[in-house]
């Protein structure tokens, strides 16, 4: 009898606070930490247009070194050394995040530069995980970072549970990863109230970019027992969480339900089970042509959940079970489901031109979760494939 071999990894994630307020517990997380210098990158609505970050600056008092705010889409490297010049001018001791998975990207990957003196684009470079010429993922081996980081997420991405982070390079378009097991925040706080500021196109988006990590584990090959569960697990919150949350906003445990499934979905991923084209054309279609993070999985991964089903089809009955229906293709669920909440279906509804579709092929070849898809990708025609039916 053939057994399951494999082993799961676990991040450096300490605790995982939910349904508290986050000021209250950031100031909680610094005390416990012992931080007297504690900077904060928010995103620039909530520290502009909301006393959200206020609260928190007042709940840390003296222990607050400094807020920045402002990071891009995608945290191009340029932002990161302007958010990572101020974490440096006030003498940092903690790093806390408060925005979507730009904000939670960058804080982490500003923790990184700190340690290695990063000042410059090219010291970038040492450090991010690159595909070579032979299609080999190398992962650089580095000091880990001395600052650790605290996550306040506001939207569904999932980013603050993991401890790979991307950054872009605006020099190549190229979104680039970074991984160390201490990069992983050392607390997330889950604070669904801070949820509402996020305008309901990001909060639903994000929603299927988990929904796509928990339907990428269930239909990859290289998947194991427990991570199937949790896989099976995160799409069971997210399918009733997300419709609750579109219907009426204000409804808390529904919103609590979608970062419970958003954390769900995460898991695998941290774990060590690689995604597939879904996530490496969404983060070539992210860095190259600027398309929103949530909605790169929204236009993605039906058409993906399709190509793929040829080769893991008994795999994908159990997406469809838990998105409602074990006979019927879970493609076909998946694509009901992200039209339900109205959100985009086609490339060329997330500003995409025709021409663009090759540059988005030959890149996504240098993306390490192309070599992990179920159904074998060799070069850009097959990828072209893909995106064709997504046009």
């Amino acid at each position: 009898m053939s057994v399951v071999a494999g082993e799961m990894a676990f991040a450096a994630t300490e605790r995982v606070v939910f349904g508290r307020p986050a000021a209250d517990a950031i100031a909680e997380e610094a005390v416990r930490r012992g931080a007297r210098h504690v900077f904060i990158l928010a995103s620039r609505h909530l520290d502009t247009e909301t006393d959200e970050i206020a609260r928190i600056r007042a709940a840390l008092g003296d222990r607050h070194g400094a807020t920045h705010h402002g990071m891009p889409p995608h945290a191009p490297r340029g932002a990161v050394l302007a958010a990572t010049e101020g974490a440096r001018a006030v003498g940092a001791d903690m790093i806390v995040t408060v925005g979507g998975g730009s904000v939670t990207d960058a804080g982490k990957i500003i923790a990184v530069c700190l340690k290695h003196n990063v000042r410059a684009h090219e010291d970038f470079d040492a450090l991010r995980i690159r595909v070579d010429a032979d299609g080999r993922v190398v992962r650089p081996d580095f000091a880990p970072p001395d600052v650790r980081v605290v996550c306040v997420p506001t939207t569904l991405s999932g980013g603050e549970f993991n401890a790979l982070s991307g950054a872009t390079d605006e020099r190549t378009k190229n979104k680039q990863g970074y991984e160390h097991r201490l990069m992983a925040p050392a607390a997330v706080i889950l604070d669904p109230a801070l949820s509402v500021h996020t305008p309901e196109w990001l909060w639903l988006s994000t929603g299927i970019r988990s929904l796509d990590h928990a339907m990428e584990t269930l239909g990859s090959l290289l998947s194991n027992p427990v991570a199937d569960a949790m896989a099976e697990t995160a799409l069971r919150l997210l399918a009733e969480g997300l419709p609750r949350v579109k219907a009426n906003p204000a409804d808390m445990e529904g919103r609590l339900l979608c970062q419970m499934g958003a954390w769900q979905s995460m898991l695998p991923v941290v774990g060590g089970i690689p995604m597939g084209a879904s996530h490496a054309i969404g983060h070539v279609l992210g860095g190259t042509a600027d398309v929103p993070h949530g909605y790169t999985s929204c236009v993605m991964a039906p058409y993906v959940l399709a190509w793929n089903a040829g080769v893991n089809g008994a795999r994908q009955q159990r997406i469809a079970a838990a998105l409602g229906d074990a006979n019927r293709p879970a493609a076909e669920l998946a694509d009901e489901f992200i039209a339900g909440l109205g959100m985009p279906r086609r490339l060329r509804d997330v500003g995409l031109a025709e021409d663009q579709l090759q540059l988005i092929a030959d890149n996504a070849m240098h993306d390490f979760w192309t070599r992990t898809n179920p159904r074998p990708i060799n070069g850009p025609a097959e990828v072209m494939e893909i995106l064709k039916s997504a046009w």
